[in-house]
């Protein structure tokens, strides 16, 4: 039971850090990106080519993996995003499916169809036991959590207490003024989604022993990513964290006591919570 659940807090772990950068774009830069899988199997194509083909250390590949697909969303807000911040949702949600089948062609021309396998370094691949056996903690988990919470706290302490944060939030409720006040608006908004995409790509890289890694990467994971960030809401961290500790939770529980239903916990889960909570755990209430 108590490894159960430590997988399954892992997992949630890994999900957050995978569906944040999701939740950033829509909440606060109220921006549908649905590609937003394709940054992470970015991130962990990129880690599994570093470490296979070029014989890198594993932990050097996870800030290059960030680094370098942090740069690709900054590339891709310039050039193809910015337009379409002013378009309505659907145009968002179409234009951002588009660029996932294109990734998803993309890989699969060069890299191949098949899952790819990640060689951990020697010190991820054991197992502790605690509690007489009672809890199993793996290696390569217990350093995801440990990760993801130092990414966590991380993340919410620039939203809320830097002066980033502050133009962040000043540019999204009102672009014009922020403008008028000096802030770089447009800077603001292209450090976000790079940052978001980075984070994405980050999450993907660590994730990639875990989840697997394949071409349709993108596609398995979206519902996983927009049921975080619906049930946890877009107004804060704290709400998609907490979605996502309970997706993960869900799913390994669900999925070693009701192998049959397969994600039907996971859904049913979502139904409840959603009839609950329309607006997330965590939504501010919006005055009248």
């Amino acid at each position: 039971m108590l490894t159960l659940l430590f997988d399954g807090i892992a997992y949630g772990m890994l999900l957050f850090v995978l569906a944040v950068g999701l939740a950033v774009t829509m909440g606060l830069m109220n921006f549908i990106n649905l590609a937003h899988g394709a940054f992470a199997m970015a991130g962990g194509y990129l880690l599994v080519v570093l470490t296979q083909r070029w014989g890198w250390p594993f932990l050097a590949c996870l800030p290059v993996a960030f680094v370098v697909t942090a740069a690709l969303g900054a590339a891709l807000e310039r050039t193809l995003y910015r337009p379409m911040y002013a378009k309505p949702h659907l145009d968002q949600v179409l234009f951002s499916i588009g660029l996932t089948f294109m990734a998803v062609a993309a890989v699969d021309w060069f890299m191949g169809s098949s899952m790819q396998i990640v060689q951990l370094p020697e010190f991820l691949r054991g197992r502790s036991e605690f509690f007489g056996g009672a809890l199993g903690v793996g290696h390569y988990r217990l350093f995801i959590v440990v990760v993801c919470v130092a990414l966590t706290f991380g993340l919410q302490a620039i939203l809320m207490r830097t002066r980033f944060g502050s133009r962040l939030r000043a540019a999204v409720d009102d672009p014009r003024v922020a403008g008028g006040l000096g802030i770089p608006v447009n800077r603001v908004f292209l450090a976000t989604f790079a940052a978001g995409s980075g984070l994405a790509g980050l999450g993907g890289a660590l994730g990639a022993e875990v989840l697997g890694m394949d071409p349709t990467f993108p596609l398995k994971f979206m519902v996983y990513f927009l049921i975080v960030v619906a049930v946890g809401g877009t107004s804060s961290i704290t709400g998609p964290l907490l979605a996502a500790l309970l997706l993960g939770i869900a799913d390994v529980f669900g999925k070693y006591y009701v192998p049959k239903l397969g994600a039907f916990v996971v859904y049913l889960l979502m139904i409840a919570l959603l009839l609950y909570r329309p607006q997330g755990l965590f939504a501010r209430e919006r005055g009248r």
